[in-house]
């Protein structure tokens, strides 16, 4: 059966404010404005590669949800299920990041309490929405908003899973939201239902206690659940600037890894969003080519190592130009200096 959506998420839209070049926040006159949001950042790739998107969340019915709901609608995302909160108290999350450059790191600073997505219920969304896609996506990040936003998620990722769609979750651990054992005790309540699962070598150590080596521990997590597939990224931070990127993939099916040569020496422009940059390369991957943990990898690759080199949180770059980025790292004689 023929779906709306191939993917749709839950997850807070936040406005990112930030100072130019590499001004510090505590000297700075002036501030961009960018909208960002780990869900809205894996659709934004998602979309910009050609599948169809949505958001699931609840923004400011005013000048400034307005101004998120176009910034989505500008890369493709669905606003279907996009609620509004009209009350006198709404407000869109905010954080300021601050780019660094060696020895100095970036900086983030979070004013994202009392959001109107801390009020979002599921009668917000119409009872069809569980039907009407192939995948649905969320982070930790959500389940670790309030009680209540983790009570939602819960039951929207059980309301999916049982209409036929595949579950992706990304761990994307924070720390001020909440603690190591927290995440542990209630991100384990949902891996039951999870397909896709991401999650970073040294977060399955602090977080989910696990030891071994990468691939140990990977496959550690189908053995104790149903998961199909399995995906952690690599970074080496050289400098805040020159940054090596790659990932390993795991297909528990096959019981095979998938990996490839990492992309080295990225010339990084802002890190934010390239997490999940590469979840939106590997999803469309196995979305598109049927599963196909190999594409999955190069694209996750591709996207994630890419958005590096972008400023703001979201994607930018669409499948023509993802998939020369691909050729390109492929091929060891390529070393064409422009694209023209």
């Amino acid at each position: 059966m023929e779906k709306k959506y191939d993917v749709l998420s839950l997850g807070e839209v936040l406005m990112r404010l930030s100072p130019p070049t590499n001004e510090k926040l505590t000297r700075g006159d002036f501030l961009e404005k960018q909208v960002g949001g780990a869900e809205l950042n894996v659709l934004s790739g998602i979309a910009l590669l050609g599948l169809k998107t949505g958001i699931i969340s609840k923004v400011p019915g005013n000048d400034i949800g307005i101004f998120s709901r176009n910034k989505m609608r500008g890369v493709g995302i669905s606003d279907e299920y996009l609620a509004y909160d009209n009350e006198s108290d709404a407000r869109l999350g905010l954080y300021y990041y601050e780019n660094g450059a060696y020895p100095r790191k970036p900086r983030v600073v979070y004013d994202r309490k009392h959001s109107s997505m801390l009020k979002v219920k599921l009668e917000d969304f119409p009872e069809e929405m569980f039907t009407s896609t192939k995948w649905f996506h969320t982070t930790g990040i959500t389940l670790a908003l309030t009680p209540e936003v983790r009570d939602l998620t819960k039951e929207l990722i059980k309301k999916f899973k049982a209409a036929g769609a595949k579950i992706s979750f990304d761990v994307n651990f924070r720390s001020n939201l909440w603690t190591g054992p927290q995440a542990k005790q209630y991100i384990e309540e949902i891996l039951p239902y999870v397909d896709m699962f991401f999650c970073s070598e040294s977060t399955a150590q602090l977080t989910f206690l696990k030891e071994g080596t990468l691939e140990q521990i990977m496959k550690s997590f189908t053995e104790e659940y149903p998961i199909s597939y399995v995906a952690s990224t690599t970074r080496i931070v050289h400098s805040p600037k020159v940054h090596t990127f790659g990932s390993v993939f795991y297909d528990a099916l096959k019981d095979t890894y998938y990996k490839e040569d990492d992309y080295a020496n990225i010339e990084v422009v802002d890190r934010i969003g390239s997490g999940d940059a590469y979840i939106s390369g590997a999803l469309y991957g196995l979305i598109k080519y049927d599963g196909d943990c190999q594409k999955a990898l190069e694209f996750g690759n591709a996207t994630g190592a890419v958005k590096n080199t972008i400023p703001g949180d979201m994607q930018a770059l669409e499948l023509n130009e993802i998939e020369a980025i691909i050729a390109s790292h492929q091929d060891t004689n390529d070393t064409s200096e422009m694209t023209r």
